[in-house]
């Protein structure tokens, strides 16, 4: 923090306790009580409403803890402009940034947290002149296991995401059905078509005159052309011959 800034904040202060300017207090809110298993991450959550505009140059956030057995109260995180994670103590390099505050959020992360953080985080925010507002508080629990209530919500998530991918699978499975009942059905109305014969080829039985016997086909081996064969009886052409023999008999008499 700058010293400018740190003397506009203390005018700002002065005077909103002066009453010279309005205050309408700023409200701070929590998830109140957490629970998390030893060595996990743990989310503390804190949001907060101001009357006043944001104003990051002078608006700040300070985490503080207070254990549950004996021990004095200790800084966890602070907030102005950029964050500032605690130079030591038992949160250094295990409290971690992970607010917006143009989106009114104040929110931390402590990393793999231990037994000796049972205890209150306190979140407080000032937005001047919306200085004065009671601190929120989380209430961390460090248990050895998930509670039976996490691991009933973990367990319906679960059960959920599986009935989810289910029911997507089912979807795409009808849907695929579909597309092929209705690629068979075009199929079936497309068949008769292709099985239409052509009109300008004749039916066999219709078709006779194009063809000829082989009887009424010969083959002359001189000169391999086809000519008609025959009809004559070859019983009726020995006749002929014999007539032609006895009439030239005659002849010659």
């Amino acid at each position: 923090m700058s010293v400018k800034h740190f003397y506009l904040l203390v005018l700002l202060s002065g005077l909103a306790a002066s009453g010279l300017l309005p205050v309408s207090g700023l409200r701070v809110e929590t998830s109140g009580e957490v629970e998390a298993v030893n060595g996990t991450d743990v989310w503390l959550k804190c949001t907060f409403q101001s009357s006043s505009p944001i104003t990051p140059a002078t608006l700040t956030v300070s985490w503080s803890f207070r254990p549950i057995g004996p021990g004095r109260e200790e800084s966890v995180f602070y907030y102005h402009e950029r964050p500032y994670p605690p130079p030591d103590g038992r949160f250094h390099k295990r409290a971690t940034w992970a607010g917006d505050i143009m989106g009114r959020d104040a929110s931390i992360v402590v990393r793999k947290v231990k037994f000796t953080y049972n205890g209150t985080f306190s979140c407080q925010v000032k937005n001047p002149p919306d200085v004065h507002g009671t601190a929120g508080e989380v209430k961390l629990t460090v248990v050895t296991t998930a509670s039976f209530s996490e691991i009933i919500m973990l367990a319906a998530a679960i059960g959920g995401a599986i009935v989810l991918m289910v029911i997507l699978l089912v979807i795409i499975m009808s849907i695929r059905r579909c597309r092929e009942k209705r690629q068979e059905e075009e199929g079936a109305e497309d068949l008769p078509r292709r099985q239409r014969k052509d009109p300008t080829v004749c039916h066999p039985a219709r078709a006779k005159h194009l063809y000829m016997d082989d009887d009424v086909l010969e083959i002359d081996s001189s000169d391999g052309m086809i000519s008609e064969a025959s009809t004559k009886d070859p019983s009726s052409s020995e006749e002929d011959d014999r007539s032609s023999d006895y009439g030239g008999g005659n002849d010659s008499d």
